[in-house]
This record gives C-alpha cells, structure tokens and sequence, in this order.
C-alpha cells in the first residue's frame, strides 16, 4: 500500500512548528507502516513509551501524521518509560515491530540547544531520512 509523504509544511501546520521528535515520530511511522505492510488509520495500533514530557513527547504527533493512530480512535498509547521506545502492531496480520532511537541520534538531541538548532536538526532529519532507528524485532 502506497501513501504520500507527510510533507514539511504539513508537519508544522499540525504541530505547530518544526522539532527532531515530530520528524522522527514521522519517519518512525512511515517506516513501520512500510515494513508491516499495513493500511494507515485502522489497521495498526501504536504504543510509546518514554515520550511523556516535551521535546519528547512531540514525536507522538509525527505518530499519528504517519500512521493515521489517534486518541479518538484510541490506537495509539502514550506510556511511561524512561527511553524512548516504540511498538507498531498491524492488526490485521498480527505482525509487530518495536523501535528505538540508536545511541548517536540521542547525542544529537541532546546538543539541539535552542529553537533554531532543533529546528535544523528536524530539517536535516527529514532531509537525509537520517534512520538513526533500531527495529528491535
């Protein structure tokens, strides 16, 4: 199954601005729903674990842009944690993956001081496709 890419401009008109979470919460989804071949909106339910509090909890929002999960349909799950992981479950073939961030990503987060250096990390991120993600399974 075939989507269009959640586009820059589009990402910050839901979120409100341009953050490394919500562009790695965005490549995280696309890249689970392409590698469990599922449908977006109903066919994958979605848990998070570590994202509770900001910057962190931002990549929830490039989640549900990527994967169509939403509260309202209540597929997605924001748990507590104390790093970042990520669980995609395609419903219809029972399928799941899990997700992580590697160890040099999180570097780079952390280094992202101001709101212009997380603002070019965020670009840079969706630019490079930058998948400094881990499937754990």
């Amino acid at each position: 199954m075939r989507y269009d890419k959640i586009t820059l401009s589009e990402a910050k008109r839901f979120h409100g601005h341009l953050g490394p979470y919500l562009i790695l919460g965005i490549l995280a989804g696309e890249l689970a729903v392409k590698k469990l071949r599922c449908r977006k909106y109903f066919d994958l339910s979605v848990k998070v674990w570590g994202a509770n509090k900001k910057p962190k909890s931002c990549i929830v929002d490039g989640l549900q842009l990527s994967t169509g999960a939403t509260y309202g349909k209540s597929n997605i799950e924001k748990l507590n944690g104390r790093g970042i992981k990520i669980d995609f479950f395609n419903r219809s073939n029972h399928k799941k993956i899990s997700m992580k961030f590697k160890s040099n990503l999180i570097q780079r987060l952390k280094e992202a001081k101001s709101h212009r250096d997380s603002e070019f990390l965020a670009r840079q991120l969706y630019k490079t496709k930058d998948y400094s993600i881990s499937c754990v399974n």
